[in-house]
């Protein structure tokens, strides 16, 4: 492999600081605290602690008191940490937001948002409660009407950072087949990642079902990365490895970059704005999808060292 270190010196934009790695997001239920600890130890890039779907009615206090107090005590390193709330239209939306909105978690997803005035609604409610200026606002698109509008969604207000995918219940409402090629959201993916890319957002795919099939999982994971997502929601450790493999950069991608930025920059000096490698025209924004490639690698090599604290 080529030397990315002196890749990055050739690197045209400098400000990459805001990249983070969201290969593989980890589903944990707020209501099962062994999970929560062992999540603290496990390679994802992420966790969504969940108070929503995959807790029961009659654990969602108990869930919501267990994840504040765990925010507010326990280190989960590199790992960022996001907290999935009921809806604001149900019993314990209003109660989750309250508890969460001041914790230690990274961001707040919302789930159910179909327009525009839901994500303002939910911004609300973490203003009301005193959440930090700073503190990202994530939703699910998961319904028809949230596909119908997720442009006018997308751009609905500056707290949102990420769109996540909710493909299960989208397939659900949808009344298609869950199938290998996913040819029934297949449409609805694309809007999503159109509609975050034309507003800065990160995206995120849905998640992969059958944990006994790791050769599907893989493929969705393939087809996800091809389509532009920035990673995946899963919902089990096992999933994690291959999603963290196939949403980072590959080692010839990076060879590729560090050989595309050197060319580049041995053009310019000579006064010329394109140049040829591999017999492939490079023009300046090709230079900058690879110099995010080599910029995003970094950002996993930071965050993948050891943590001793929460190992």
């Amino acid at each position: 492999m080529r030397n990315i270190a002196s890749a990055k010196s050739l690197m045209l934009r400098l400000d990459m600081t805001e990249i983070l790695p969201r290969r593989s997001i980890l589903y944990v239920p707020g209501s099962n605290s062994r999970a929560i600890e062992k999540a603290r130890s496990l390679p994802t890039d992420g966790l969504i602690l969940d108070l929503e779907d995959s807790v029961a009615p009659e654990a969602k206090e108990t869930a919501r008191r267990q994840v504040a107090e765990i925010l507010g005590s326990a280190d989960f390193g590199p790992r960022e940490i996001i907290v999935r709330v009921n809806g604001l239209d149900t019993p314990w939306g209003a109660a989750d937001v309250g508890a969460i909105a001041n914790s230690r978690a990274d961001a707040i997803l919302f789930p159910k948002i179909n327009q525009p005035k839901d994500v303002a609604t939910a911004a609300a409610a973490l203003e009301a409660a005193g959440a930090a200026p700073k503190l990202p606002l994530w939703i699910m698109a998961e319904t028809p009407q949230s596909i119908l509008e997720i442009n006018a969604i997308a751009g609905a207000h500056p707290r949102l950072a990420c769109v996540v995918a909710g493909t299960s219940d989208l397939t659900r409402e949808l009344r298609a087949r869950h199938t290998a090629n996913r040819d029934g959201v297949f449409t609805a993916l694309s809007l999503m990642v159109l509609a975050a890319r034309a507003h800065g957002l990160d995206v995120l795919d849905g998640v992969y079902l059958d944990l006994d099939d790791m050769g599907g999982f893989a493929y969705a994971c393939e087809q996800g990365r091809n389509m532009g997502f920035d990673g995946k929601t899963l919902i089990h450790p096992r999933q994690i490895e291959i999603a963290n493999r196939i949403f980072a950069p590959s080692p010839e991608e990076l060879d590729l970059a560090a050989t595309v930025i050197e060319a580049w920059r041995e053009a310019r000096l000579a006064g010329k704005g394109i140049c040829v490698v591999n017999n492939r025209l490079i023009e300046k924004l090709h230079v900058e999808e690879f110099e995010r490639m080599i910029a995003l690698e970094a950002a996993i090599r930071s965050r993948e060292a050891p943590d001793a604290d929460a190992a």
